[in-house]
């Protein structure tokens, strides 16, 4: 890349940090719309003082800044050829809070779940929720006016904002609130830009023609989702131009323009008290999209605080998802939608009686086939089934993928089946399918259409239904876009809907605010073209890319990439809940988000021109911190495999580049530690010598603080050759098993290993041990695919003919048994062989699902085990939160009848096998345990056990807190009778 000193010159004057490499400028190239334009840079200022620096820049260099949050635009809002200006990492205060008079003032970076988690403890909340709510931050929610789900009891963004603080493109401070008649006209006499708005503002919209243009022609008032554009209408309603008694705010302009008028640095916001606890909702079930459609008024008669539509389509994705398929539990037959209706209150006896009144209407309506009722938790899991479908439709397989464009539209609740009936119409003679869902109560439903992209004739396809629905729209007097914003897609359709008056009108705003053009260029108005600079280049050549792992589930590796939608369900805080992604959120750096990632490869990989296209710095430096955890592969709603596509790039790029020394040394761990098993004092003795441990953790970069792990003196299949017997049944046989002995438990941790046939024999289970290969994990780790290859094909054959389920595979670390249902299918290219790696993958089980399920089986029970009472602190593993479930080792444990189990949502410990071992790693290792794990293990009182069902855990919470953990089969062992 050529140098540009300016850039540099510019870097060196702001505090915070200013990037324009090439890797930052593909990763920032996108957001979570179809479009993609490469930025000049990057910049995350750290105070107002820097982005002064860059307004001063933008204006002198005649270049655009584009303010980005979270980056979940689905308009394209925060794509362009300027200076991304990403205030997500330093602009994150809460500024002020007012409990009594009840509104809170913060910096736009904010997560609007953060905030709520701040104000729970006053009764209060910041009520717009977004299906992106526990990432999206408050200014993002401004510049799109967002509403979210809760908008039919609450309403929009716009309705919340007291006042915006920002700074002008002259670089002048303002603060844009509420003002009353008095405070208005002193603002005219002010000499300076402000004073020049606001006359401006005079003296436009005291005109009766300008304000019947906007009666007339903006969308319906009673549409309270309504952004096309900037909100001429906000700016008549008050007493100031109209007959009501609202002050003027123009703060209201500010919140759905998208970053155009002025750079935001503050927000005052109105709060609600916190909705009602009890919570019921009616999941009604219909054979049709236009059914369910008529619905919508009926139902909203009953006071409802969610009226959310889901479709078939939606449905049928969700029972390829890990985490959400099992949410799928109250669906009855088929339906074509399902309409979830929320009723909340304080008592639920009185929800019961009004939601049989609410099915009973829609009974006598003849709408609706099933009326399933979930309560408090049954209902925050559907809802959860229905913010997921977002980044759910990005697993449609193939390049046909549903696209935003249309998606944002909303019309009167009773004009709802007729613009459904319109739109399908127009659907039908187009000959594709949408996707339907989201808010029906608010006229508003998420209407994309089926789309491929990478093709011209789709393009153009694009393009002619974007304009026919924005006609159709219209013609209803609605909005084109209800809450997602204008951004690219819909920016030049903005005349359609508004009138070429009004929206000549908006083009005086924008260059009133910003007459050098320098926030957030050609959005809203002067906008660029809605089917240019897409993400993908219609009609390409697609790269024939070879890969070692089996990609072809996805369509090869840059489709497994190109699943990222940009969602950005990897930027959530810890607090949050779940794991994703522990290097995002000990750094607080978009560049080690799963979306950055994929991004950096769907790029690297598409633009190419090497015969080894993985071989590039750039790939690596993202892919380096990524710890492998899995947790995108469950947690993502793409489920992009992070791990799996990290170590497929390793191999590649280590093919050309060679692999390190270090790398060798971890990835042939199991075979080493095989050679020294049979001299372990000898091994212990040399790196239990500080000198010597020292020393071989400089030469291999080893972090000096880590404890180098011991050999065991007897590893387990040594301890089963010489107690056969130990793998008896102790009591009446009831199943034999086979037990896999991975590498890491026979060579370094043998307790557990020794501990699981212990208590499956004493329960009555024969365990049965082969020799076998390595698992393979330290391999896969290390990008030495080939070398797990053959272990995956040497252990599939090896059990090929031992394993059904009748004698199932029992495996005791989970990242190595998990191996076989998830890499070895990936592995093994041979038809017959594949087939047999399924069959073990479906019996093969981690100790803790076997011991769950024979339970539920009734062949185990409470009485095999102590009635005494013990407290136990629960961390597991990362693979099994991401492959098996967590829920099982919390099930296990609790089976004494006195064991009080606490499961930690704790995230990732940070260790990560290898990962926390190596020098360059260890802060960051270190950091990720202390988000959450090691905070909590620090509480746990000294009389309470410490379980962690992982090998690396373990020694991570050692290294950490300098506790004591053990795997859950360990305590059980202690509590059989």
């Amino acid at each position: 890349m050529k140098i540009d000193h300016k850039l540099q010159a510019l870097q060196q004057k702001l505090q915070g940090e200013l990037h324009f490499d090439d890797l930052h400028r593909h990763i920032y190239a996108t957001d979570a719309s179809v479009y993609r334009m490469l930025p000049k840079a990057v910049a995350y200022p750290k105070n107002e003082a820097d982005i002064r620096i860059l307004i001063d820049y933008a204006t002198k260099n005649n270049t655009t800044l584009i303010p980005r949050a979270a980056g979940t635009s689905l308009a394209g809002q925060v794509v362009g050829n300027g200076i991304i200006v990403d205030i997500s990492k330093h602009f994150t205060k809460i500024i002020e809070f007012n409990d009594k008079e009840q509104w809170v003032r913060v910096q736009p970076g904010v997560i609007r779940d953060d905030l709520n988690r701040f104000l729970a403890d006053y009764g209060l909340w910041f009520a717009p929720n977004t299906s992106t709510s526990s990432r999206c931050m408050l200014g993002g929610m401004v510049g799109n006016n967002s509403s979210g789900s809760t908008s039919i009891r609450y309403g929009v963004t716009r309705d919340k904002v007291l006042s915006i603080k920002g700074l002008l493109s002259n670089s002048e401070e303002i603060e844009l609130g509420n003002l009353s008649k008095n405070d208005f006209d002193k603002k005219l006499e002010q000499d300076n830009f402000e004073g020049q708005i606001y006359r401006y503002i005079r003296d436009t919209f005291i005109d009766k023609e300008v304000q019947k243009e906007i009666k007339e022609n903006m969308p319906y008032p009673e549409i309270h989702r309504r952004n096309n554009g900037y909100a001429l209408d906000s700016l008549i309603d008050n007493r100031i131009f109209g007959d009501t008694d609202k002050d003027f705010n123009l703060g209201k302009l500010i919140a759905g323009s998208e970053g155009t008028l002025l750079f935001m640095t503050e927000i005052k916001l109105r709060l609600n008290k916190i909705q009602p606890e009890k919570r019921l909702m009616v999941a009604a079930h219909f054979d049709s999209i236009e059914q369910s459609m008529r619905a919508v008024v009926p139902a909203m008669k009953y006071n409802l605080y969610q009226c959310e539509l889901m479709d078939d389509i939606i449905l049928d994705i969700t029972k390829q998802s890990p985490k959400y398929s099992p949410y799928r539990y109250f669906l009855q037959g088929n339906p074509k939608a399902i309409l979830m209706l929320e009723l909340r209150g304080t008592n639920m006896s009185e929800l019961e009686t009004q939601a049989e009144a609410l099915i009973n209407t829609l009974k006598n309506e003849k709408l609706g086939y099933a009326f399933p009722i979930l309560k408090d938790e049954e209902a925050s899991k559907a809802e959860e089934l229905r913010k997921a479908g977002l980044g759910l439709l990005g697993n449609l397989p193939g390049d046909d993928k549903a696209i935003a464009g249309i998606e944002d539209t909303a019309v009167r609740i009773e004009d709802l089946p007729d613009y459904i009936e319109d739109f399908s119409q127009i659907m039908i003679q187009k000959d594709k399918r949408p996707v339907y869902f989201a808010h029906a109560g608010a006229g508003e439903i998420h209407l994309r259409p089926i789309l491929n992209l990478k093709k011209s004739v789709d393009v153009r396809i694009y393009r002619d239904l974007v304009s026919e629905v924005a006609h159709l729209v219209h013609s209803y007097k609605g909005s084109l876009s209800g809450e997602h914003g204008s951004g690219i897609v819909r920016a030049e359709f903005i005349p359609v809907i508004v009138g070429e008056k009004n929206y000549e009108l908006m083009k005086n705003i924008k260059t009133l605010f910003d007459p050098n053009n320098i926030f957030n260029a050609h959005k809203i108005v002067d906008p660029f073209p809605m089917d240019e600079n897409l993400r993908y280049q219609p009609d390409r050549e697609e790269p024939n890319i070879p890969t070692l792992f089996d990609f072809t589930q996805e369509g090869g590796i840059l489709r497994a990439a190109e699943k990222c939608n940009g969602s950005g369900d990897c930027r959530k805080p810890p607090e949050a809940g779940g794991v994703l992604c522990p290097s995002y959120q000990a750094t607080l750096d978009e560049k080690n988000t799963t979306r950055a990632r994929a991004n950096a490869l769907r790029e690297f990989l598409t633009n190419s021109d090497k015969i080894n296209k993985f071989d590039y710095e750039e790939l690596y430096e993202t892919l380096s911190l990524c710890l492998s955890c899995k947790a995108c592969k469950s947690e993502c709603p793409s489920t992009v495999d992070m791990a799996m596509l990290k170590s497929e790039f390793l191999y590649q790029y280590q093919k050309a580049n060679g692999f390190s020394l270090r790398n060798k040394m971890f990835a042939y761990s199991g075979k080493v530690n095989a050679l020294f098993s049979k001299i372990p004092s000898v091994y212990n003795f040399f790196i239990g010598q500080k000198w010597f441990a020292n020393l071989f953790k400089k030469s291999s970069g080893i972090a000096q603080q880590r404890a180098l792990p011991k050999l065991e003196k007897e590893t387990v299949t040594h301890w089963i050759a010489k107690n056969p017997n130990e793998l008896k049944a102790k009591k009446n046989k009831k199943q034999t098993v086979y037990v896999f002995v991975d590498e890491f438990i026979d060579y370094m941790d043998a307790q557990p290993g020794k501990d699981v046939i212990f208590v499956l024999t004493s329960l009555g289970y024969e365990v049965k041990v082969v020799k076998s290969a390595e698992s393979g994990r330290a391999y896969i780790s290390k990008g030495f695919l080939e070398q797990a290859q053959k272990l995956a094909i040497k252990n599939v054959n090896i059990y090929k003919d031992l394993i059904n389920e009748n004698t199932p595979l029992i495996g005791i670390e989970p990242s190595a048994i998990l191996m076989f249902r998830d890499e070895y299918l990936r592995l093994i290219k041979d038809k017959d062989l594949h087939q047999s790696a399924e069959k073990i993958a479906q019996n093969t089980f981690l100790f803790e699902e076997f011991i769950k399920k024979e339970f539920e089986a009734g062949n185990i029970t409470t009485t095999d085990f102590t009635e005494a009472p013990k407290k136990i602190t629960l961390h597991v593993h990362c693979h099994q939160k991401a492959l098996s479930n967590q829920q099982d080792s919390a099930f296990i444990l609790s089976i004494p009848k006195n064991y009080k189990v606490e499961l930690l949502d704790a995230g990732c410990c940070g260790m990560a096998g290898s990962f926390g071992y190596e020098a360059e790693h260890y802060e960051l290792s270190m950091k990720v345990g202390e988000l959450r794990l090691f905070p909590a293990l620090r509480k746990t009182e000294e009389k309470t056990s410490i379980a962690a069902s992982g090998t690396s855990c373990r020694h991570q919470i050692q290294d950490g807190v300098h506790k004591d953990s053990e795997h859950p089969a360990s305590i059980l062992r202690v509590a059989l009778h």
